[in-house]
């Protein structure tokens, strides 16, 4: 790690209002103690608020800022390469807002660091992904936001057609499939949709309510029993 970004993280650790040790530091940092004392001693000196002593732990005084988006070489990484999935199997608008997220952190990131990070060799795919599944993807995204009910052609696993009203609840994504987590009012009960295989989906007019025992803690302590 080099010393600046290791100074950086000393700082970010050292923020929430509470006493942190060297000890603890230098096992985070890999580092030794002595190399953490001096960081610390440096930080002070140029003016960083740090208050506190060795053998009894440091803290940041409430009010401090670093500049905004200060990656590590590592965060950046894993910002593009999560950014190249959601283009590659989200929905439009999520690709896109993950698009321009990259565009504004590239806006503040140094050059040099932004493009050894955008040579990370992993990348995502998305020709698998049909038009019409990313237009459902923004469809359910959008009624989970506005609470909104959702009538869908559906074909099941073993090829039989039912029309379904649901009440959307998250979004689910494993690997190549997404899946829809929804009350469905045909059955009365949590069902989960895979998104591929709905069709015609339609957002309804109609809000539907906050109910006992219909909400996502619901369906999330559910599958968490199953």
């Amino acid at each position: 790690m080099r010393r600046a970004d290791r100074l950086f993280e000393i700082i970010q650790r050292l923020r929430g209002g509470r006493l942190v040790t060297a000890q603890y530091l230098a096992e985070q940092l890999e580092v030794s103690v002595r190399t953490v004392y001096r960081d610390i001693r440096d930080l002070q000196t140029s003016g960083v608020p740090i208050d506190g002593a060795a053998g009894v732990g440091y803290l940041l005084r409430p009010g401090y800022h670093l500049p905004p988006l200060m990656f590590m070489p590592s965060e950046i990484e894993a910002l593009i390469v999560g950014a190249r999935m959601v283009e590659a199997w989200a929905g439009r608008s999520l690709a896109s807002a993950a698009t321009e997220a990259l565009i504004k952190i590239g806006a503040v990131v140094p050059a040099e660091r932004m493009r050894a990070a955008e040579g990370v060799p992993i990348f995502a795919h998305g020709f698998q992904v049909q038009e019409s599944e990313r237009k459902s993807l923004d469809d359910f995204a959008g009624a989970i936001d506005e609470r909104l009910k959702v009538r869908f052609a559906y074909r099941d696993a073993e090829g039989g057609d039912t029309e379904r009203t649901v009440w959307p609840l998250a979004l689910h994504f494993w690997g190549k499939v997404w899946t829809l987590a929804a009350w469905c009012e045909l059955r009365d009960d949590f069902r989960s949709f895979r998104v591929d295989r709905a069709e015609g989906v339609d957002l309804r007019d109609d809000r539907y309510p906050r109910m006992e025992g219909r909400t996502l803690e619901d369906y999330l302590a559910r599958v968490t029993r199953a």
